[in-house]
């Protein structure tokens, strides 16, 4: 009895593995060790493989396709629906199984090692900001408590501190300043791991011929430009530059019953990071447009709505320009104009 397709439910160490075959009944139900599925998967026949896009999904996607399979991945809110019972690994994995054949489902593009190897240090550079930021508030909010007050940013902790200590005198214990001064080294500690992550994304982005694209777009820089290509892909596998926003949640949320459509504030599904890059970059845009006198679209956008609705429009403007770059394999001009 020949498998056709199988669902597994990825794990730490213990992996467990549902197949059916061409009528859709199940001929293999087991559970599978880490070093065992190489040797598993290498003894059968091609066939589909589901997987939920969860951690080192990508790692074995790749390894899995080496070996002959075809691998889909999807979002594991598309998979909830088709467990029948309740929750435990056999249930997802047959669950998998069942929405990987489904032909109106929506799967994640595979990443390569080297896109992999970018978001890496993405993801590193995003944890040390949040640090960096919750460094500069913890030192804030202890020279409050002494009466010493110093104004919301990195900056201005930065340049007065070593000041306000010193105006402070005798004031302060002398353990306090030694705390303060060596919470002040951690931050500047933070801000070259921040700076040296930068320039190697940077680094990344100019060997990058893509990324260098992207960069064109007003409001995309190379550290916004660099992961979208890392997390997008292949832009053909979106159907259009909707889709992409649809997929970075910069389109709005539906309740529509009876025939009449509802729309409310932006879903905010997918990527929090990239959609927050984006909407970071156009609000530098719109700063950078305010006071000009071009009648854009832009600034009839502005003269409407308040910059927080123009900034999500011009991210999910800026995704749909960076789909149609990517897509068509073209360069971006600011005087284009649909003929």
């Amino acid at each position: 009895m020949q498998i056709t397709a199988i669902g597994i439910d990825l794990a730490k160490n213990v992996f467990q593995v549902h197949g059916v075959d061409k009528a859709g009944k199940q001929c293999l139900r087991k559970q599978v060790k880490r070093d065992q599925m190489a040797s598993f998967f290498a003894n059968l026949q091609p066939c589909l493989i589901g997987m939920e896009a969860c951690g080192s999904a990508h790692f074995w996607a790749r390894k899995l396709e080496a070996m002959g399979h075809t691998v889909k991945l999807m979002a594991p809110q598309f998979v909830k629906p088709y467990v029948k019972t309740n929750k435990n690994d056999a249930a997802d994995a047959e669950a998998i199984c069942e929405a990987v054949q489904r032909s109106n489902m929506r799967f994640v593009p595979i990443k390569d090692v080297e896109q992999q190897a970018i978001l890496a240090v993405h993801r590193a550079r995003q944890g040390f900001v949040k640090a960096r930021t919750a460094q500069g508030n913890q030192i804030r909010g202890m020279l409050a408590e002494f009466g010493l007050i110093i104004p919301k940013g990195l900056g201005f902790v930065r340049e007065r501190v070593p000041l306000l200590l010193d105006e402070a005198g005798e004031e302060l214990p002398g353990a306090f300043k030694i705390l303060i001064m060596r919470l002040l080294e951690q931050l500047k500690e933070l801000d070259r791991q921040v700076s040296e992550l930068e320039v190697q994304i940077q680094a990344w982005h100019r060997s990058n011929a893509l990324s260098k694209r992207l960069e064109k777009i007003p409001g995309i820089g190379p550290i916004t430009a660099s992961a979208l290509i890392a997390s997008v892909g292949d832009a053909k596998n979106f159907k259009n530059g909707r889709q992409l926003a649809a997929w970075l949640g910069l389109v709005p949320k539906q309740h529509s019953t009876g025939g009449k459509a509802n729309l409310l504030g932006i879903s905010k599904r997918g990527d929090t990071y990239l959609r927050t890059l984006l909407i970071h970059g156009a609000r530098a845009v719109i700063r950078y447009a305010e006071g000009k006198p071009k009648q854009d679209w832009l600034h009839h956008l502005l003269g409407r709505r308040n910059k927080n609705v123009a900034a999500v429009a011009l991210a999910n403007k800026n995704a749909r320009i960076a789909w149609a770059l990517l897509a068509r394999d073209v360069e971006f001009r600011a005087d284009f104009a649909v003929a």
